[in-house]
C-alpha cells in the first residue's frame, strides 16, 4: 500500500472515497467528548461522553447530526463521564446496534462512576437509570494495550495514552487509512502511570488530537510538586482546611501517593489528618490496587516491599466529620458541581484560614472554573449567596498533554493531517496557527491543513490510493512458476506474467485465487445453479441450427437416440450439469426431439410442436450466451431473413412463404425456378441487415451505418471469379471501426474481413469473428444463386 496524501486544502471531498470526521461534542469547547468517523461505508464514533457544565439532554453530544443507526463501532478512550458518560442513553435510547470496546480498567471504574452518580442525583431530567446501565454494560467487550482487532473490515489498535489507568488511544484503519485518534493523553510519567505510547509501526494519515491546554506550558514537576506542598504546609499550620476538588479516580491517586510519601519522610505533619471523601474512595482503592501492572516500573517495584496503594496516613472522611481541626480533604467532584466537594466548599469559603486548591482544568460553566477568578461571593445550591474569604489556588497536576508534548506528539508521528478537539475555541485556534507554521517550515510545503472544527461542522480529506491485489494458494504456485520462465521487461526492470483468476475484495483487502481455493480463503461458498427457459417456436427446428451457425463458432448436433451426455441432462462439454428434469420434461422426451450444443454450453431442445427449451449452468459468460440464443431463436421464428429462407421464388414472380407446402427447392433453397443472382444493391442491404440483426445480440450498443462503398472486380483470368469488396462503418459498445469485407463466391464462398481502426483487441477479434460469419453466410448463398 502506498502512502496516502490529502488531495484537497479545505471544503467538501468529493465521492463516495472521501474521509469525514465530525465533532458531536468537544468541537471548540472541553467536555462531552464525542466524534464520528465515516469512510468507504463504515462509520466509528470515538468516546461518548456529557459535559459536565450542564444538565440532562443538554449535556449530551448532538446525536441528531448523524445516522446512529449506521455506526458500525463505538471506541471509547477512558473512564471521565466528559468522555464516556453519555454511553447507557447512547445505547439503550438511540438506534445504535453496533459493537462497544474499551479496556479492562475503564469498563471496572466506569461502572462504579455511573451507578454513584445515578445514586446520588437521580431524579425526572436523569438521561437513565441503573437497569438501563447495567444492559449497556453487558454490551461492552473487552480490548487490551497493543491488541489488534477488527471488525466489517474496521481495523483497531489500542495504544496507552497515560493519563488516567486503562487510558486509550486509538488507531483505526479504514480500507488502508490510518486515523490516531488520542483521547486524553500524556507524555508525562507520574508516580503511578507510565507515559503515553507512540506508535510506530504504522503511519498516521489523520491525527485527531486533544488541545485542552492550547500554547499553555507545564510547569517543571519537581517545582510544581514543591509549590503543592509548601501550600499545603502553609494552610494546615495556620490552623486551616484545605479543599482538594479532584476526581475519584485520576489525578487524586497521584496526589495520594504524593502527600503519602512527603507525610512519610516529615513526621511532624503527622498530627495534620488528609482524609479522602469519597463513596468511591476503597472500591476506587481496590481497583487500582488490581491493575498495578498496567502502571509504571516505580510502582511495580514498590509491590515487592508492599502495595503502594494501601495508605498509612491517608483515611476516609467519615459522615460525622468534625471540620474544627486543620485537615487536608480531597473531595470529588473535581468540578465543584455538586457532592461532597460542592458542600465543603460552600461551609468553608467564608472562612480567611481556610484555601481552595484546584490541581487540574476547570471548565467553562463549573463552579471550579468560577471561583478560579475569586469572587466576592458564590451561588450555593440552594440559590443563597456565600461570601467567599477562603483563598483560592491554582496548580496543574492534570494529566492531559501541554503545548510541548502535543507539538513532540506531531512530529514523532508526522502525521498527513491534524485536527483539533477538546479544547476552549481562542487556545485552540492560536495552536491551530503555531503547528501550522511549524508544520509548513519543516516540511517545506506551502499549504498544511490543521483544522479545527466546531461541533457539527464536518471536515473531508480525499486521499490517493494504490490498489494491490495478493495472489494466493495455487494461482501463487502457478505465478512463481510462470515467473522463473516469463521474459523480463527491460524498460520497467520487471516480468510481465499473465495470469487468469477470481479477484475477490473482501473487507478492503483484494486478493486473486483459483476457484479451487475459494473455500480454503475465503467465507463464500460456491454453488451451481441450472437455468432452463422456454422459448416459443413453431417454425422449422433447421432453421434454429442455421441461425446458430451463423453467429457462434461451434455449433453441435447430438444424438438423442445414442443417449449423449446433453441428452441426458450431464455435462456437455464445457458446459455443466443440466440437473433433473421434471415431470414435464420426462413427459416430453421423445426419440424425435432434437438437439443442439451451443459454445459446448448451452443445450437447445425442439421440444415439439411449439416451444424450444434452453438449459446451460448460470455464470455471467453463460447467462450471455444463452441471451444471445434466444435471440437467435426468435429471429429464426419471426425475422425477415428466416422468412426468405423459408421462402421460394413462384413462376409468376411472387413470392410464397409456406414451408411446409411441396416444392421442388432442395433444403438449402436451391430450386429449379430460374433466380435472378443477387444484385449489388441487394448485397449491400443483405449485409448491413446481418450486421445489425447479428451484432446487436453480442454488444449493448451497436451502430451500423450503410455500406459506403460496394465495388464489382471482374478477374481477367477467369470471367466466372467475381470479387465483391465492401466498406462499413461500425460503432460498438461506443468504440468506433472500419470493417472492410471482401466476397469471393465462386471460390468455395471465401471471404475476408479486416477490421481497422479499432485499438481494442477484445473487442476487435469479437468484430472480425462476428462479421466473418455473416459474411461467410451471405458469400455461400450468393454462391448458391449463381450457380
Amino acid at each position: 500500500m502506498s502512502r496516502k496524501r490529502p488531495l484537497e486544502a479545505s471544503g467538501r471531498g468529493r465521492g463516495y472515497g472521501a474521509m469525514e470526521w465530525v465533532c458531536l461534542g468537544a468541537g471548540n469547547e472541553v467536555g462531552r467528548s464525542c466524534g464520528v468517523l465515516s469512510y468507504k461505508g463504515k462509520k466509528v464514533m470515538l468516546d461518548c461522553g456529557i459535559h459536565p457544565g450542564r444538565q440532562g439532554y443538554e449535556s449530551l453530544p448532538i446525536f441528531d447530526s448523524v445516522a446512529l443507526e449506521e455506526i458500525d463501532l463505538l471506541l471509547v478512550t477512558h473512564f471521565h463521564l466528559d468522555h464516556a458518560g453519555a454511553l447507557p442513553f447512547f445505547t439503550e435510547k438511540t438506534r445504535f446496534n453496533g459493537r462497544i470496546f474499551m479496556t479492562h480498567p475503564t469498563k471496572a471504574v466506569l461502572k462504579m462512576m455511573i451507578v454513584d452518580s445515578i445514586r446520588v442525583g437521580y431524579d425526572e431530567t436523569s438521561l437513565y437509570n441503573e437497569e438501563e446501565m447495567d444492559r449497556c454494560f453487558r454490551k461492552i467487550e473487552i480490548i487490551d494495550f497493543n491488541q489488534t482487532l477488527e471488525v466489517d473490515g474496521i481495523k483497531f489498535t489500542c495504544y496507552n495514552a497515560g493519563h488516567v489507568l486503562g487510558g486509550a488511544m486509538f488507531s483505526v484503519e479504514i480500507a488502508g487509512v490510518n486515523v490516531l485518534y488520542t483521547g486524553d493523553y500524556s507524555l508525562e510519567d507520574d508516580r503511578h502511570l507510565m507515559a503515553a505510547q507512540i506508535p510506530s509501526t504504522k503511519k498516521t494519515d489523520v491525527l485527531i488530537v486533544e488541545s485542552t491546554f492550547g500554547l499553555a506550558e507545564h510547569e517543571d514537576a519537581k517545582r510544581r510538586e514543591q509549590r503543592f506542598l509548601t501550600h499545603v504546609e502553609k494552610v494546615l499550620k495556620r490552623g486551616g482546611r484545605l479543599l482538594i476538588p479532584v476526581f475519584a479516580l485520576g489525578r487524586a491517586q497521584e496526589l495520594l501517593l504524593m502527600m503519602e510519601e512527603h507525610w512519610r519522610d516529615h513526621p511532624e505533619l503527622q498530627r495534620y489528618p488528609i482524609f479522602y471523601a469519597s463513596k468511591m474512595a476503597d472500591r476506587a482503592l481496590k481497583i487500582y490496587r488490581t491493575y498495578v501492572n498496567m502502571m509504571n516500573s516505580k510502582v511495580q517495584a514498590a509491590l515487592t516491599v508492599r502495595n503502594p496503594f494501601q495508605f498509612k496516613h491517608i483515611h476516609n472522611l467519615q459522615a460525622q466529620y468534625d471540620d474544627d481541626e486543620a485537615a487536608v480533604v480531597l473531595a470529588s467532584p473535581g468540578m465543584l458541581q455538586s457532592g461532597v466537594s460542592r458542600k465543603l466548599c460552600e461551609r468553608w469559603c467564608g472562612n480567611p484560614k481556610n484555601s481552595v486548591l484546584v490541581p487540574g482544568y476547570a471548565v467553562d460553566g463549573t463552579l471550579a472554573k468560577t471561583i478560579l477568578s475569586k469572587p466576592e461571593s458564590i451561588v450555593a445550591q440552594n440559590g443563597r449567596l456565600l461570601p467567599r474569604r477562603c483563598d483560592v489556588e491554582y496548580i496543574s497536576f492534570s494529566a492531559h498533554a501541554d503545548y510541548l508534548q502535543t507539538r513532540s506528539f506531531i512530529r514523532q508521528l508526522k502525521p498527513g493531517h491534524v485536527v483539533l478537539v477538546h479544547g476552549a475555541e481562542k487556545e485552540m485556534k492560536r495552536m491551530a496557527v503555531r503547528l501550522k507554521t511549524m508544520l509548513m517550515n519543516e516540511r517545506e510545503e506551502d499549504h498544511v491543513r490543521v483544522d479545527t472544527p466546531r461541533n457539527t461542522q464536518k471536515v473531508y480529506f480525499e486521499f490517493l490510493q494504490t490498489k494491490v491485489a495478493k495472489v494466493i494458494g495455487q494461482m501463487a504456485e502457478e505465478c512463481e512458476k510462470s515467473e522463473k520462465s516469463a521474459g523480463g521487461d527491460v524498460a520497467l526492470n520487471r516480468k510481465i506474467i499473465k495470469i487468469k483468476g477470481i479477484l475477490i475484495n473482501q473487507n478492503f483487502s483484494h486478493k486473486i485465487l483459483s476457484t479451487n481455493d475459494i473455500k480454503t480463503y475465503t467465507d463464500l461458498t460456491v454453488n451451481k445453479i441450472s437455468q432452463k427457459m422456454h422459448v416459443p417456436f413453431w417454425n422449422n427446428f433447421e432453421l434454429v441450427e442455421y441461425f446458430l451457425g451463423q453467429v457462434f463458432d461451434h455449433v453441435e448436433r447430438i444424438d438423442n437416440k445414442k443417449g449423449s451426455t446433453a441428452g441426458k441432462g450431464g455435462k456437455g462439454g464445457k458446459g455443466g450439469k443440466g440437473g433433473k428434469k421434471d415431470k414435464k420434461d420426462k413427459k416430453d422426451k421423445k426419440e424425435d426431439d432434437e438437439m443442439l450444443l451451443v459454445e459446448h454450453v448451452i443445450r437447445v431442445v425442439r421440444k415439439k410442436p411449439d416451444r424450444i427449451l434452453l438449459q446451460w449452468n448460470a455464470s455471467p459468460t453463460n447467462d450471455m450466451l444463452a441471451d444471445a440464443c434466444v435471440a437467435v431463436v426468435r429471429s429464426a421464428e419471426t425475422g425477415p431473413a428466416s422468412v426468405r429462407l423459408t421462402s421460394k421464388i413462384c413462376s409468376h414472380g411472387t413470392v410464397n412463404s409456406d414451408a411446409s407446402s411441396s416444392s421442388s427447392s432442395d433444403d438449402n433453397g436451391n430450386g429449379n425456378d430460374a433466380t435472378p443472382a443477387m444484385t449489388l444493391e441487394e448485397r449491400q442491404l443483405d449485409l448491413e441487415r446481418g450486421m445489425r440483426n447479428v451484432m446487436r445480440f453480442t454488444f449493448e450498443t451497436i451502430e451500423v451505418d450503410l455500406v459506403k462503398k460496394v465495388n464489382k472486380v471482374d478477374e481477367e483470368e477467369d470471367d466466372d471469379d467475381e470479387r465483391f469488396d465492401t466498406s462499413l462503418s461500425i460503432v460498438a459498445d461506443g468504440v468506433a471501426a472500419i470493417v472492410r469485407c471482401t466476397l469471393q463466391p465462386m471460390k468455395g464462398s471465401h471471404s475476408v474481413v479486416l477490421v481497422e481502426g479499432c485499438e481494442d483487441e477484445s473487442l476487435k477479434e469479437t468484430l472480425h469473428r462476428v462479421t466473418t460469419n455473416v459474411v461467410g453466410s451471405i458469400a455461400t448463398r450468393v454462391q448458391k444463386k449463381m450457380q
